[in-house]
C-alpha cells in the first residue's frame, strides 16, 4: 500500500499549476518535510536581472504546502514570511527545503530554507498553516493505488 504522503505528493504535483510556472520538481518527501527543486531561467528574472522574490517565495511555498498537507489532512497558510538573504540569476539551481518545526491538533509550523544547489543560503520562509478536519484528498484518489 502506498503511504498517504505519496498519494499527497501526487495530487499537489498534478493540480497546483505552479510547479509547470516554475518548471520545479519534488525530489523529496515524506511526513512533515519536502523538497522541491528549479532552476532560475529568464522568464523567472525582475527589471534588475535577479530571480523575482516571489518566484522564490512561491518555490518556498510549494514546499511547504508539501510537508504541511503531507499526512492527508488539508493544510491552509494562516501566515507565512520570508527573509531574501542573497539575489539569483538565470542558470541558478535552487533547493526549498521544507521541515515541520511544531505541529499540534489544527497548527502547525514549518521552516523553509533555499538554497543554491551548492549549499549556499538564498532565502528563509516560516509558515504556519491550520489543519482542518477534512482531507486533502478527494475520496477516490485516496483510495487509489491502495
Amino acid at each position: 500500500m502506498k503511504p498517504i504522503y505519496e498519494k499527497v505528493k501526487e495530487h499537489i504535483r498534478k493540480y497546483d499549476r505552479l510547479f509547470d510556472f516554475l518548471e520545479a520538481e519534488i525530489t523529496d518527501m515524506g511526513e512533515g518535510y519536502a523538497e522541491v527543486v528549479m532552476e532560475v531561467k529568464d522568464k523567472h528574472l525582475n527589471s534588475a536581472e535577479v530571480c523575482h522574490g516571489g518566484v522564490i517565495f512561491t518555490l518556498a511555498d510549494l514546499a511547504f504546502a508539501l510537508a504541511s498537507n503531507s499526512y492527508g489532512t488539508l493544510a491552509l497558510a494562516i501566515h507565512v514570511s520570508i527573509s531574501f538573504i542573497k539575489a539569483v540569476k538565470a542558470g541558478d539551481k535552487l533547493v526549498a527545503r521544507a521541515q515541520e518545526f511544531s505541529k499540534g491538533k489544527t497548527l502547525a509550523t514549518y521552516h523553509v530554507t533555499i538554497t543554491k544547489n551548492d549549499g549556499e543560503k538564498i532565502a528563509f520562509f516560516e509558515g504556519m498553516v491550520f489543519r482542518f478536519e477534512k482531507p486533502i484528498l478527494p475520496e477516490e484518489e485516496s483510495h487509489a493505488h491502495s
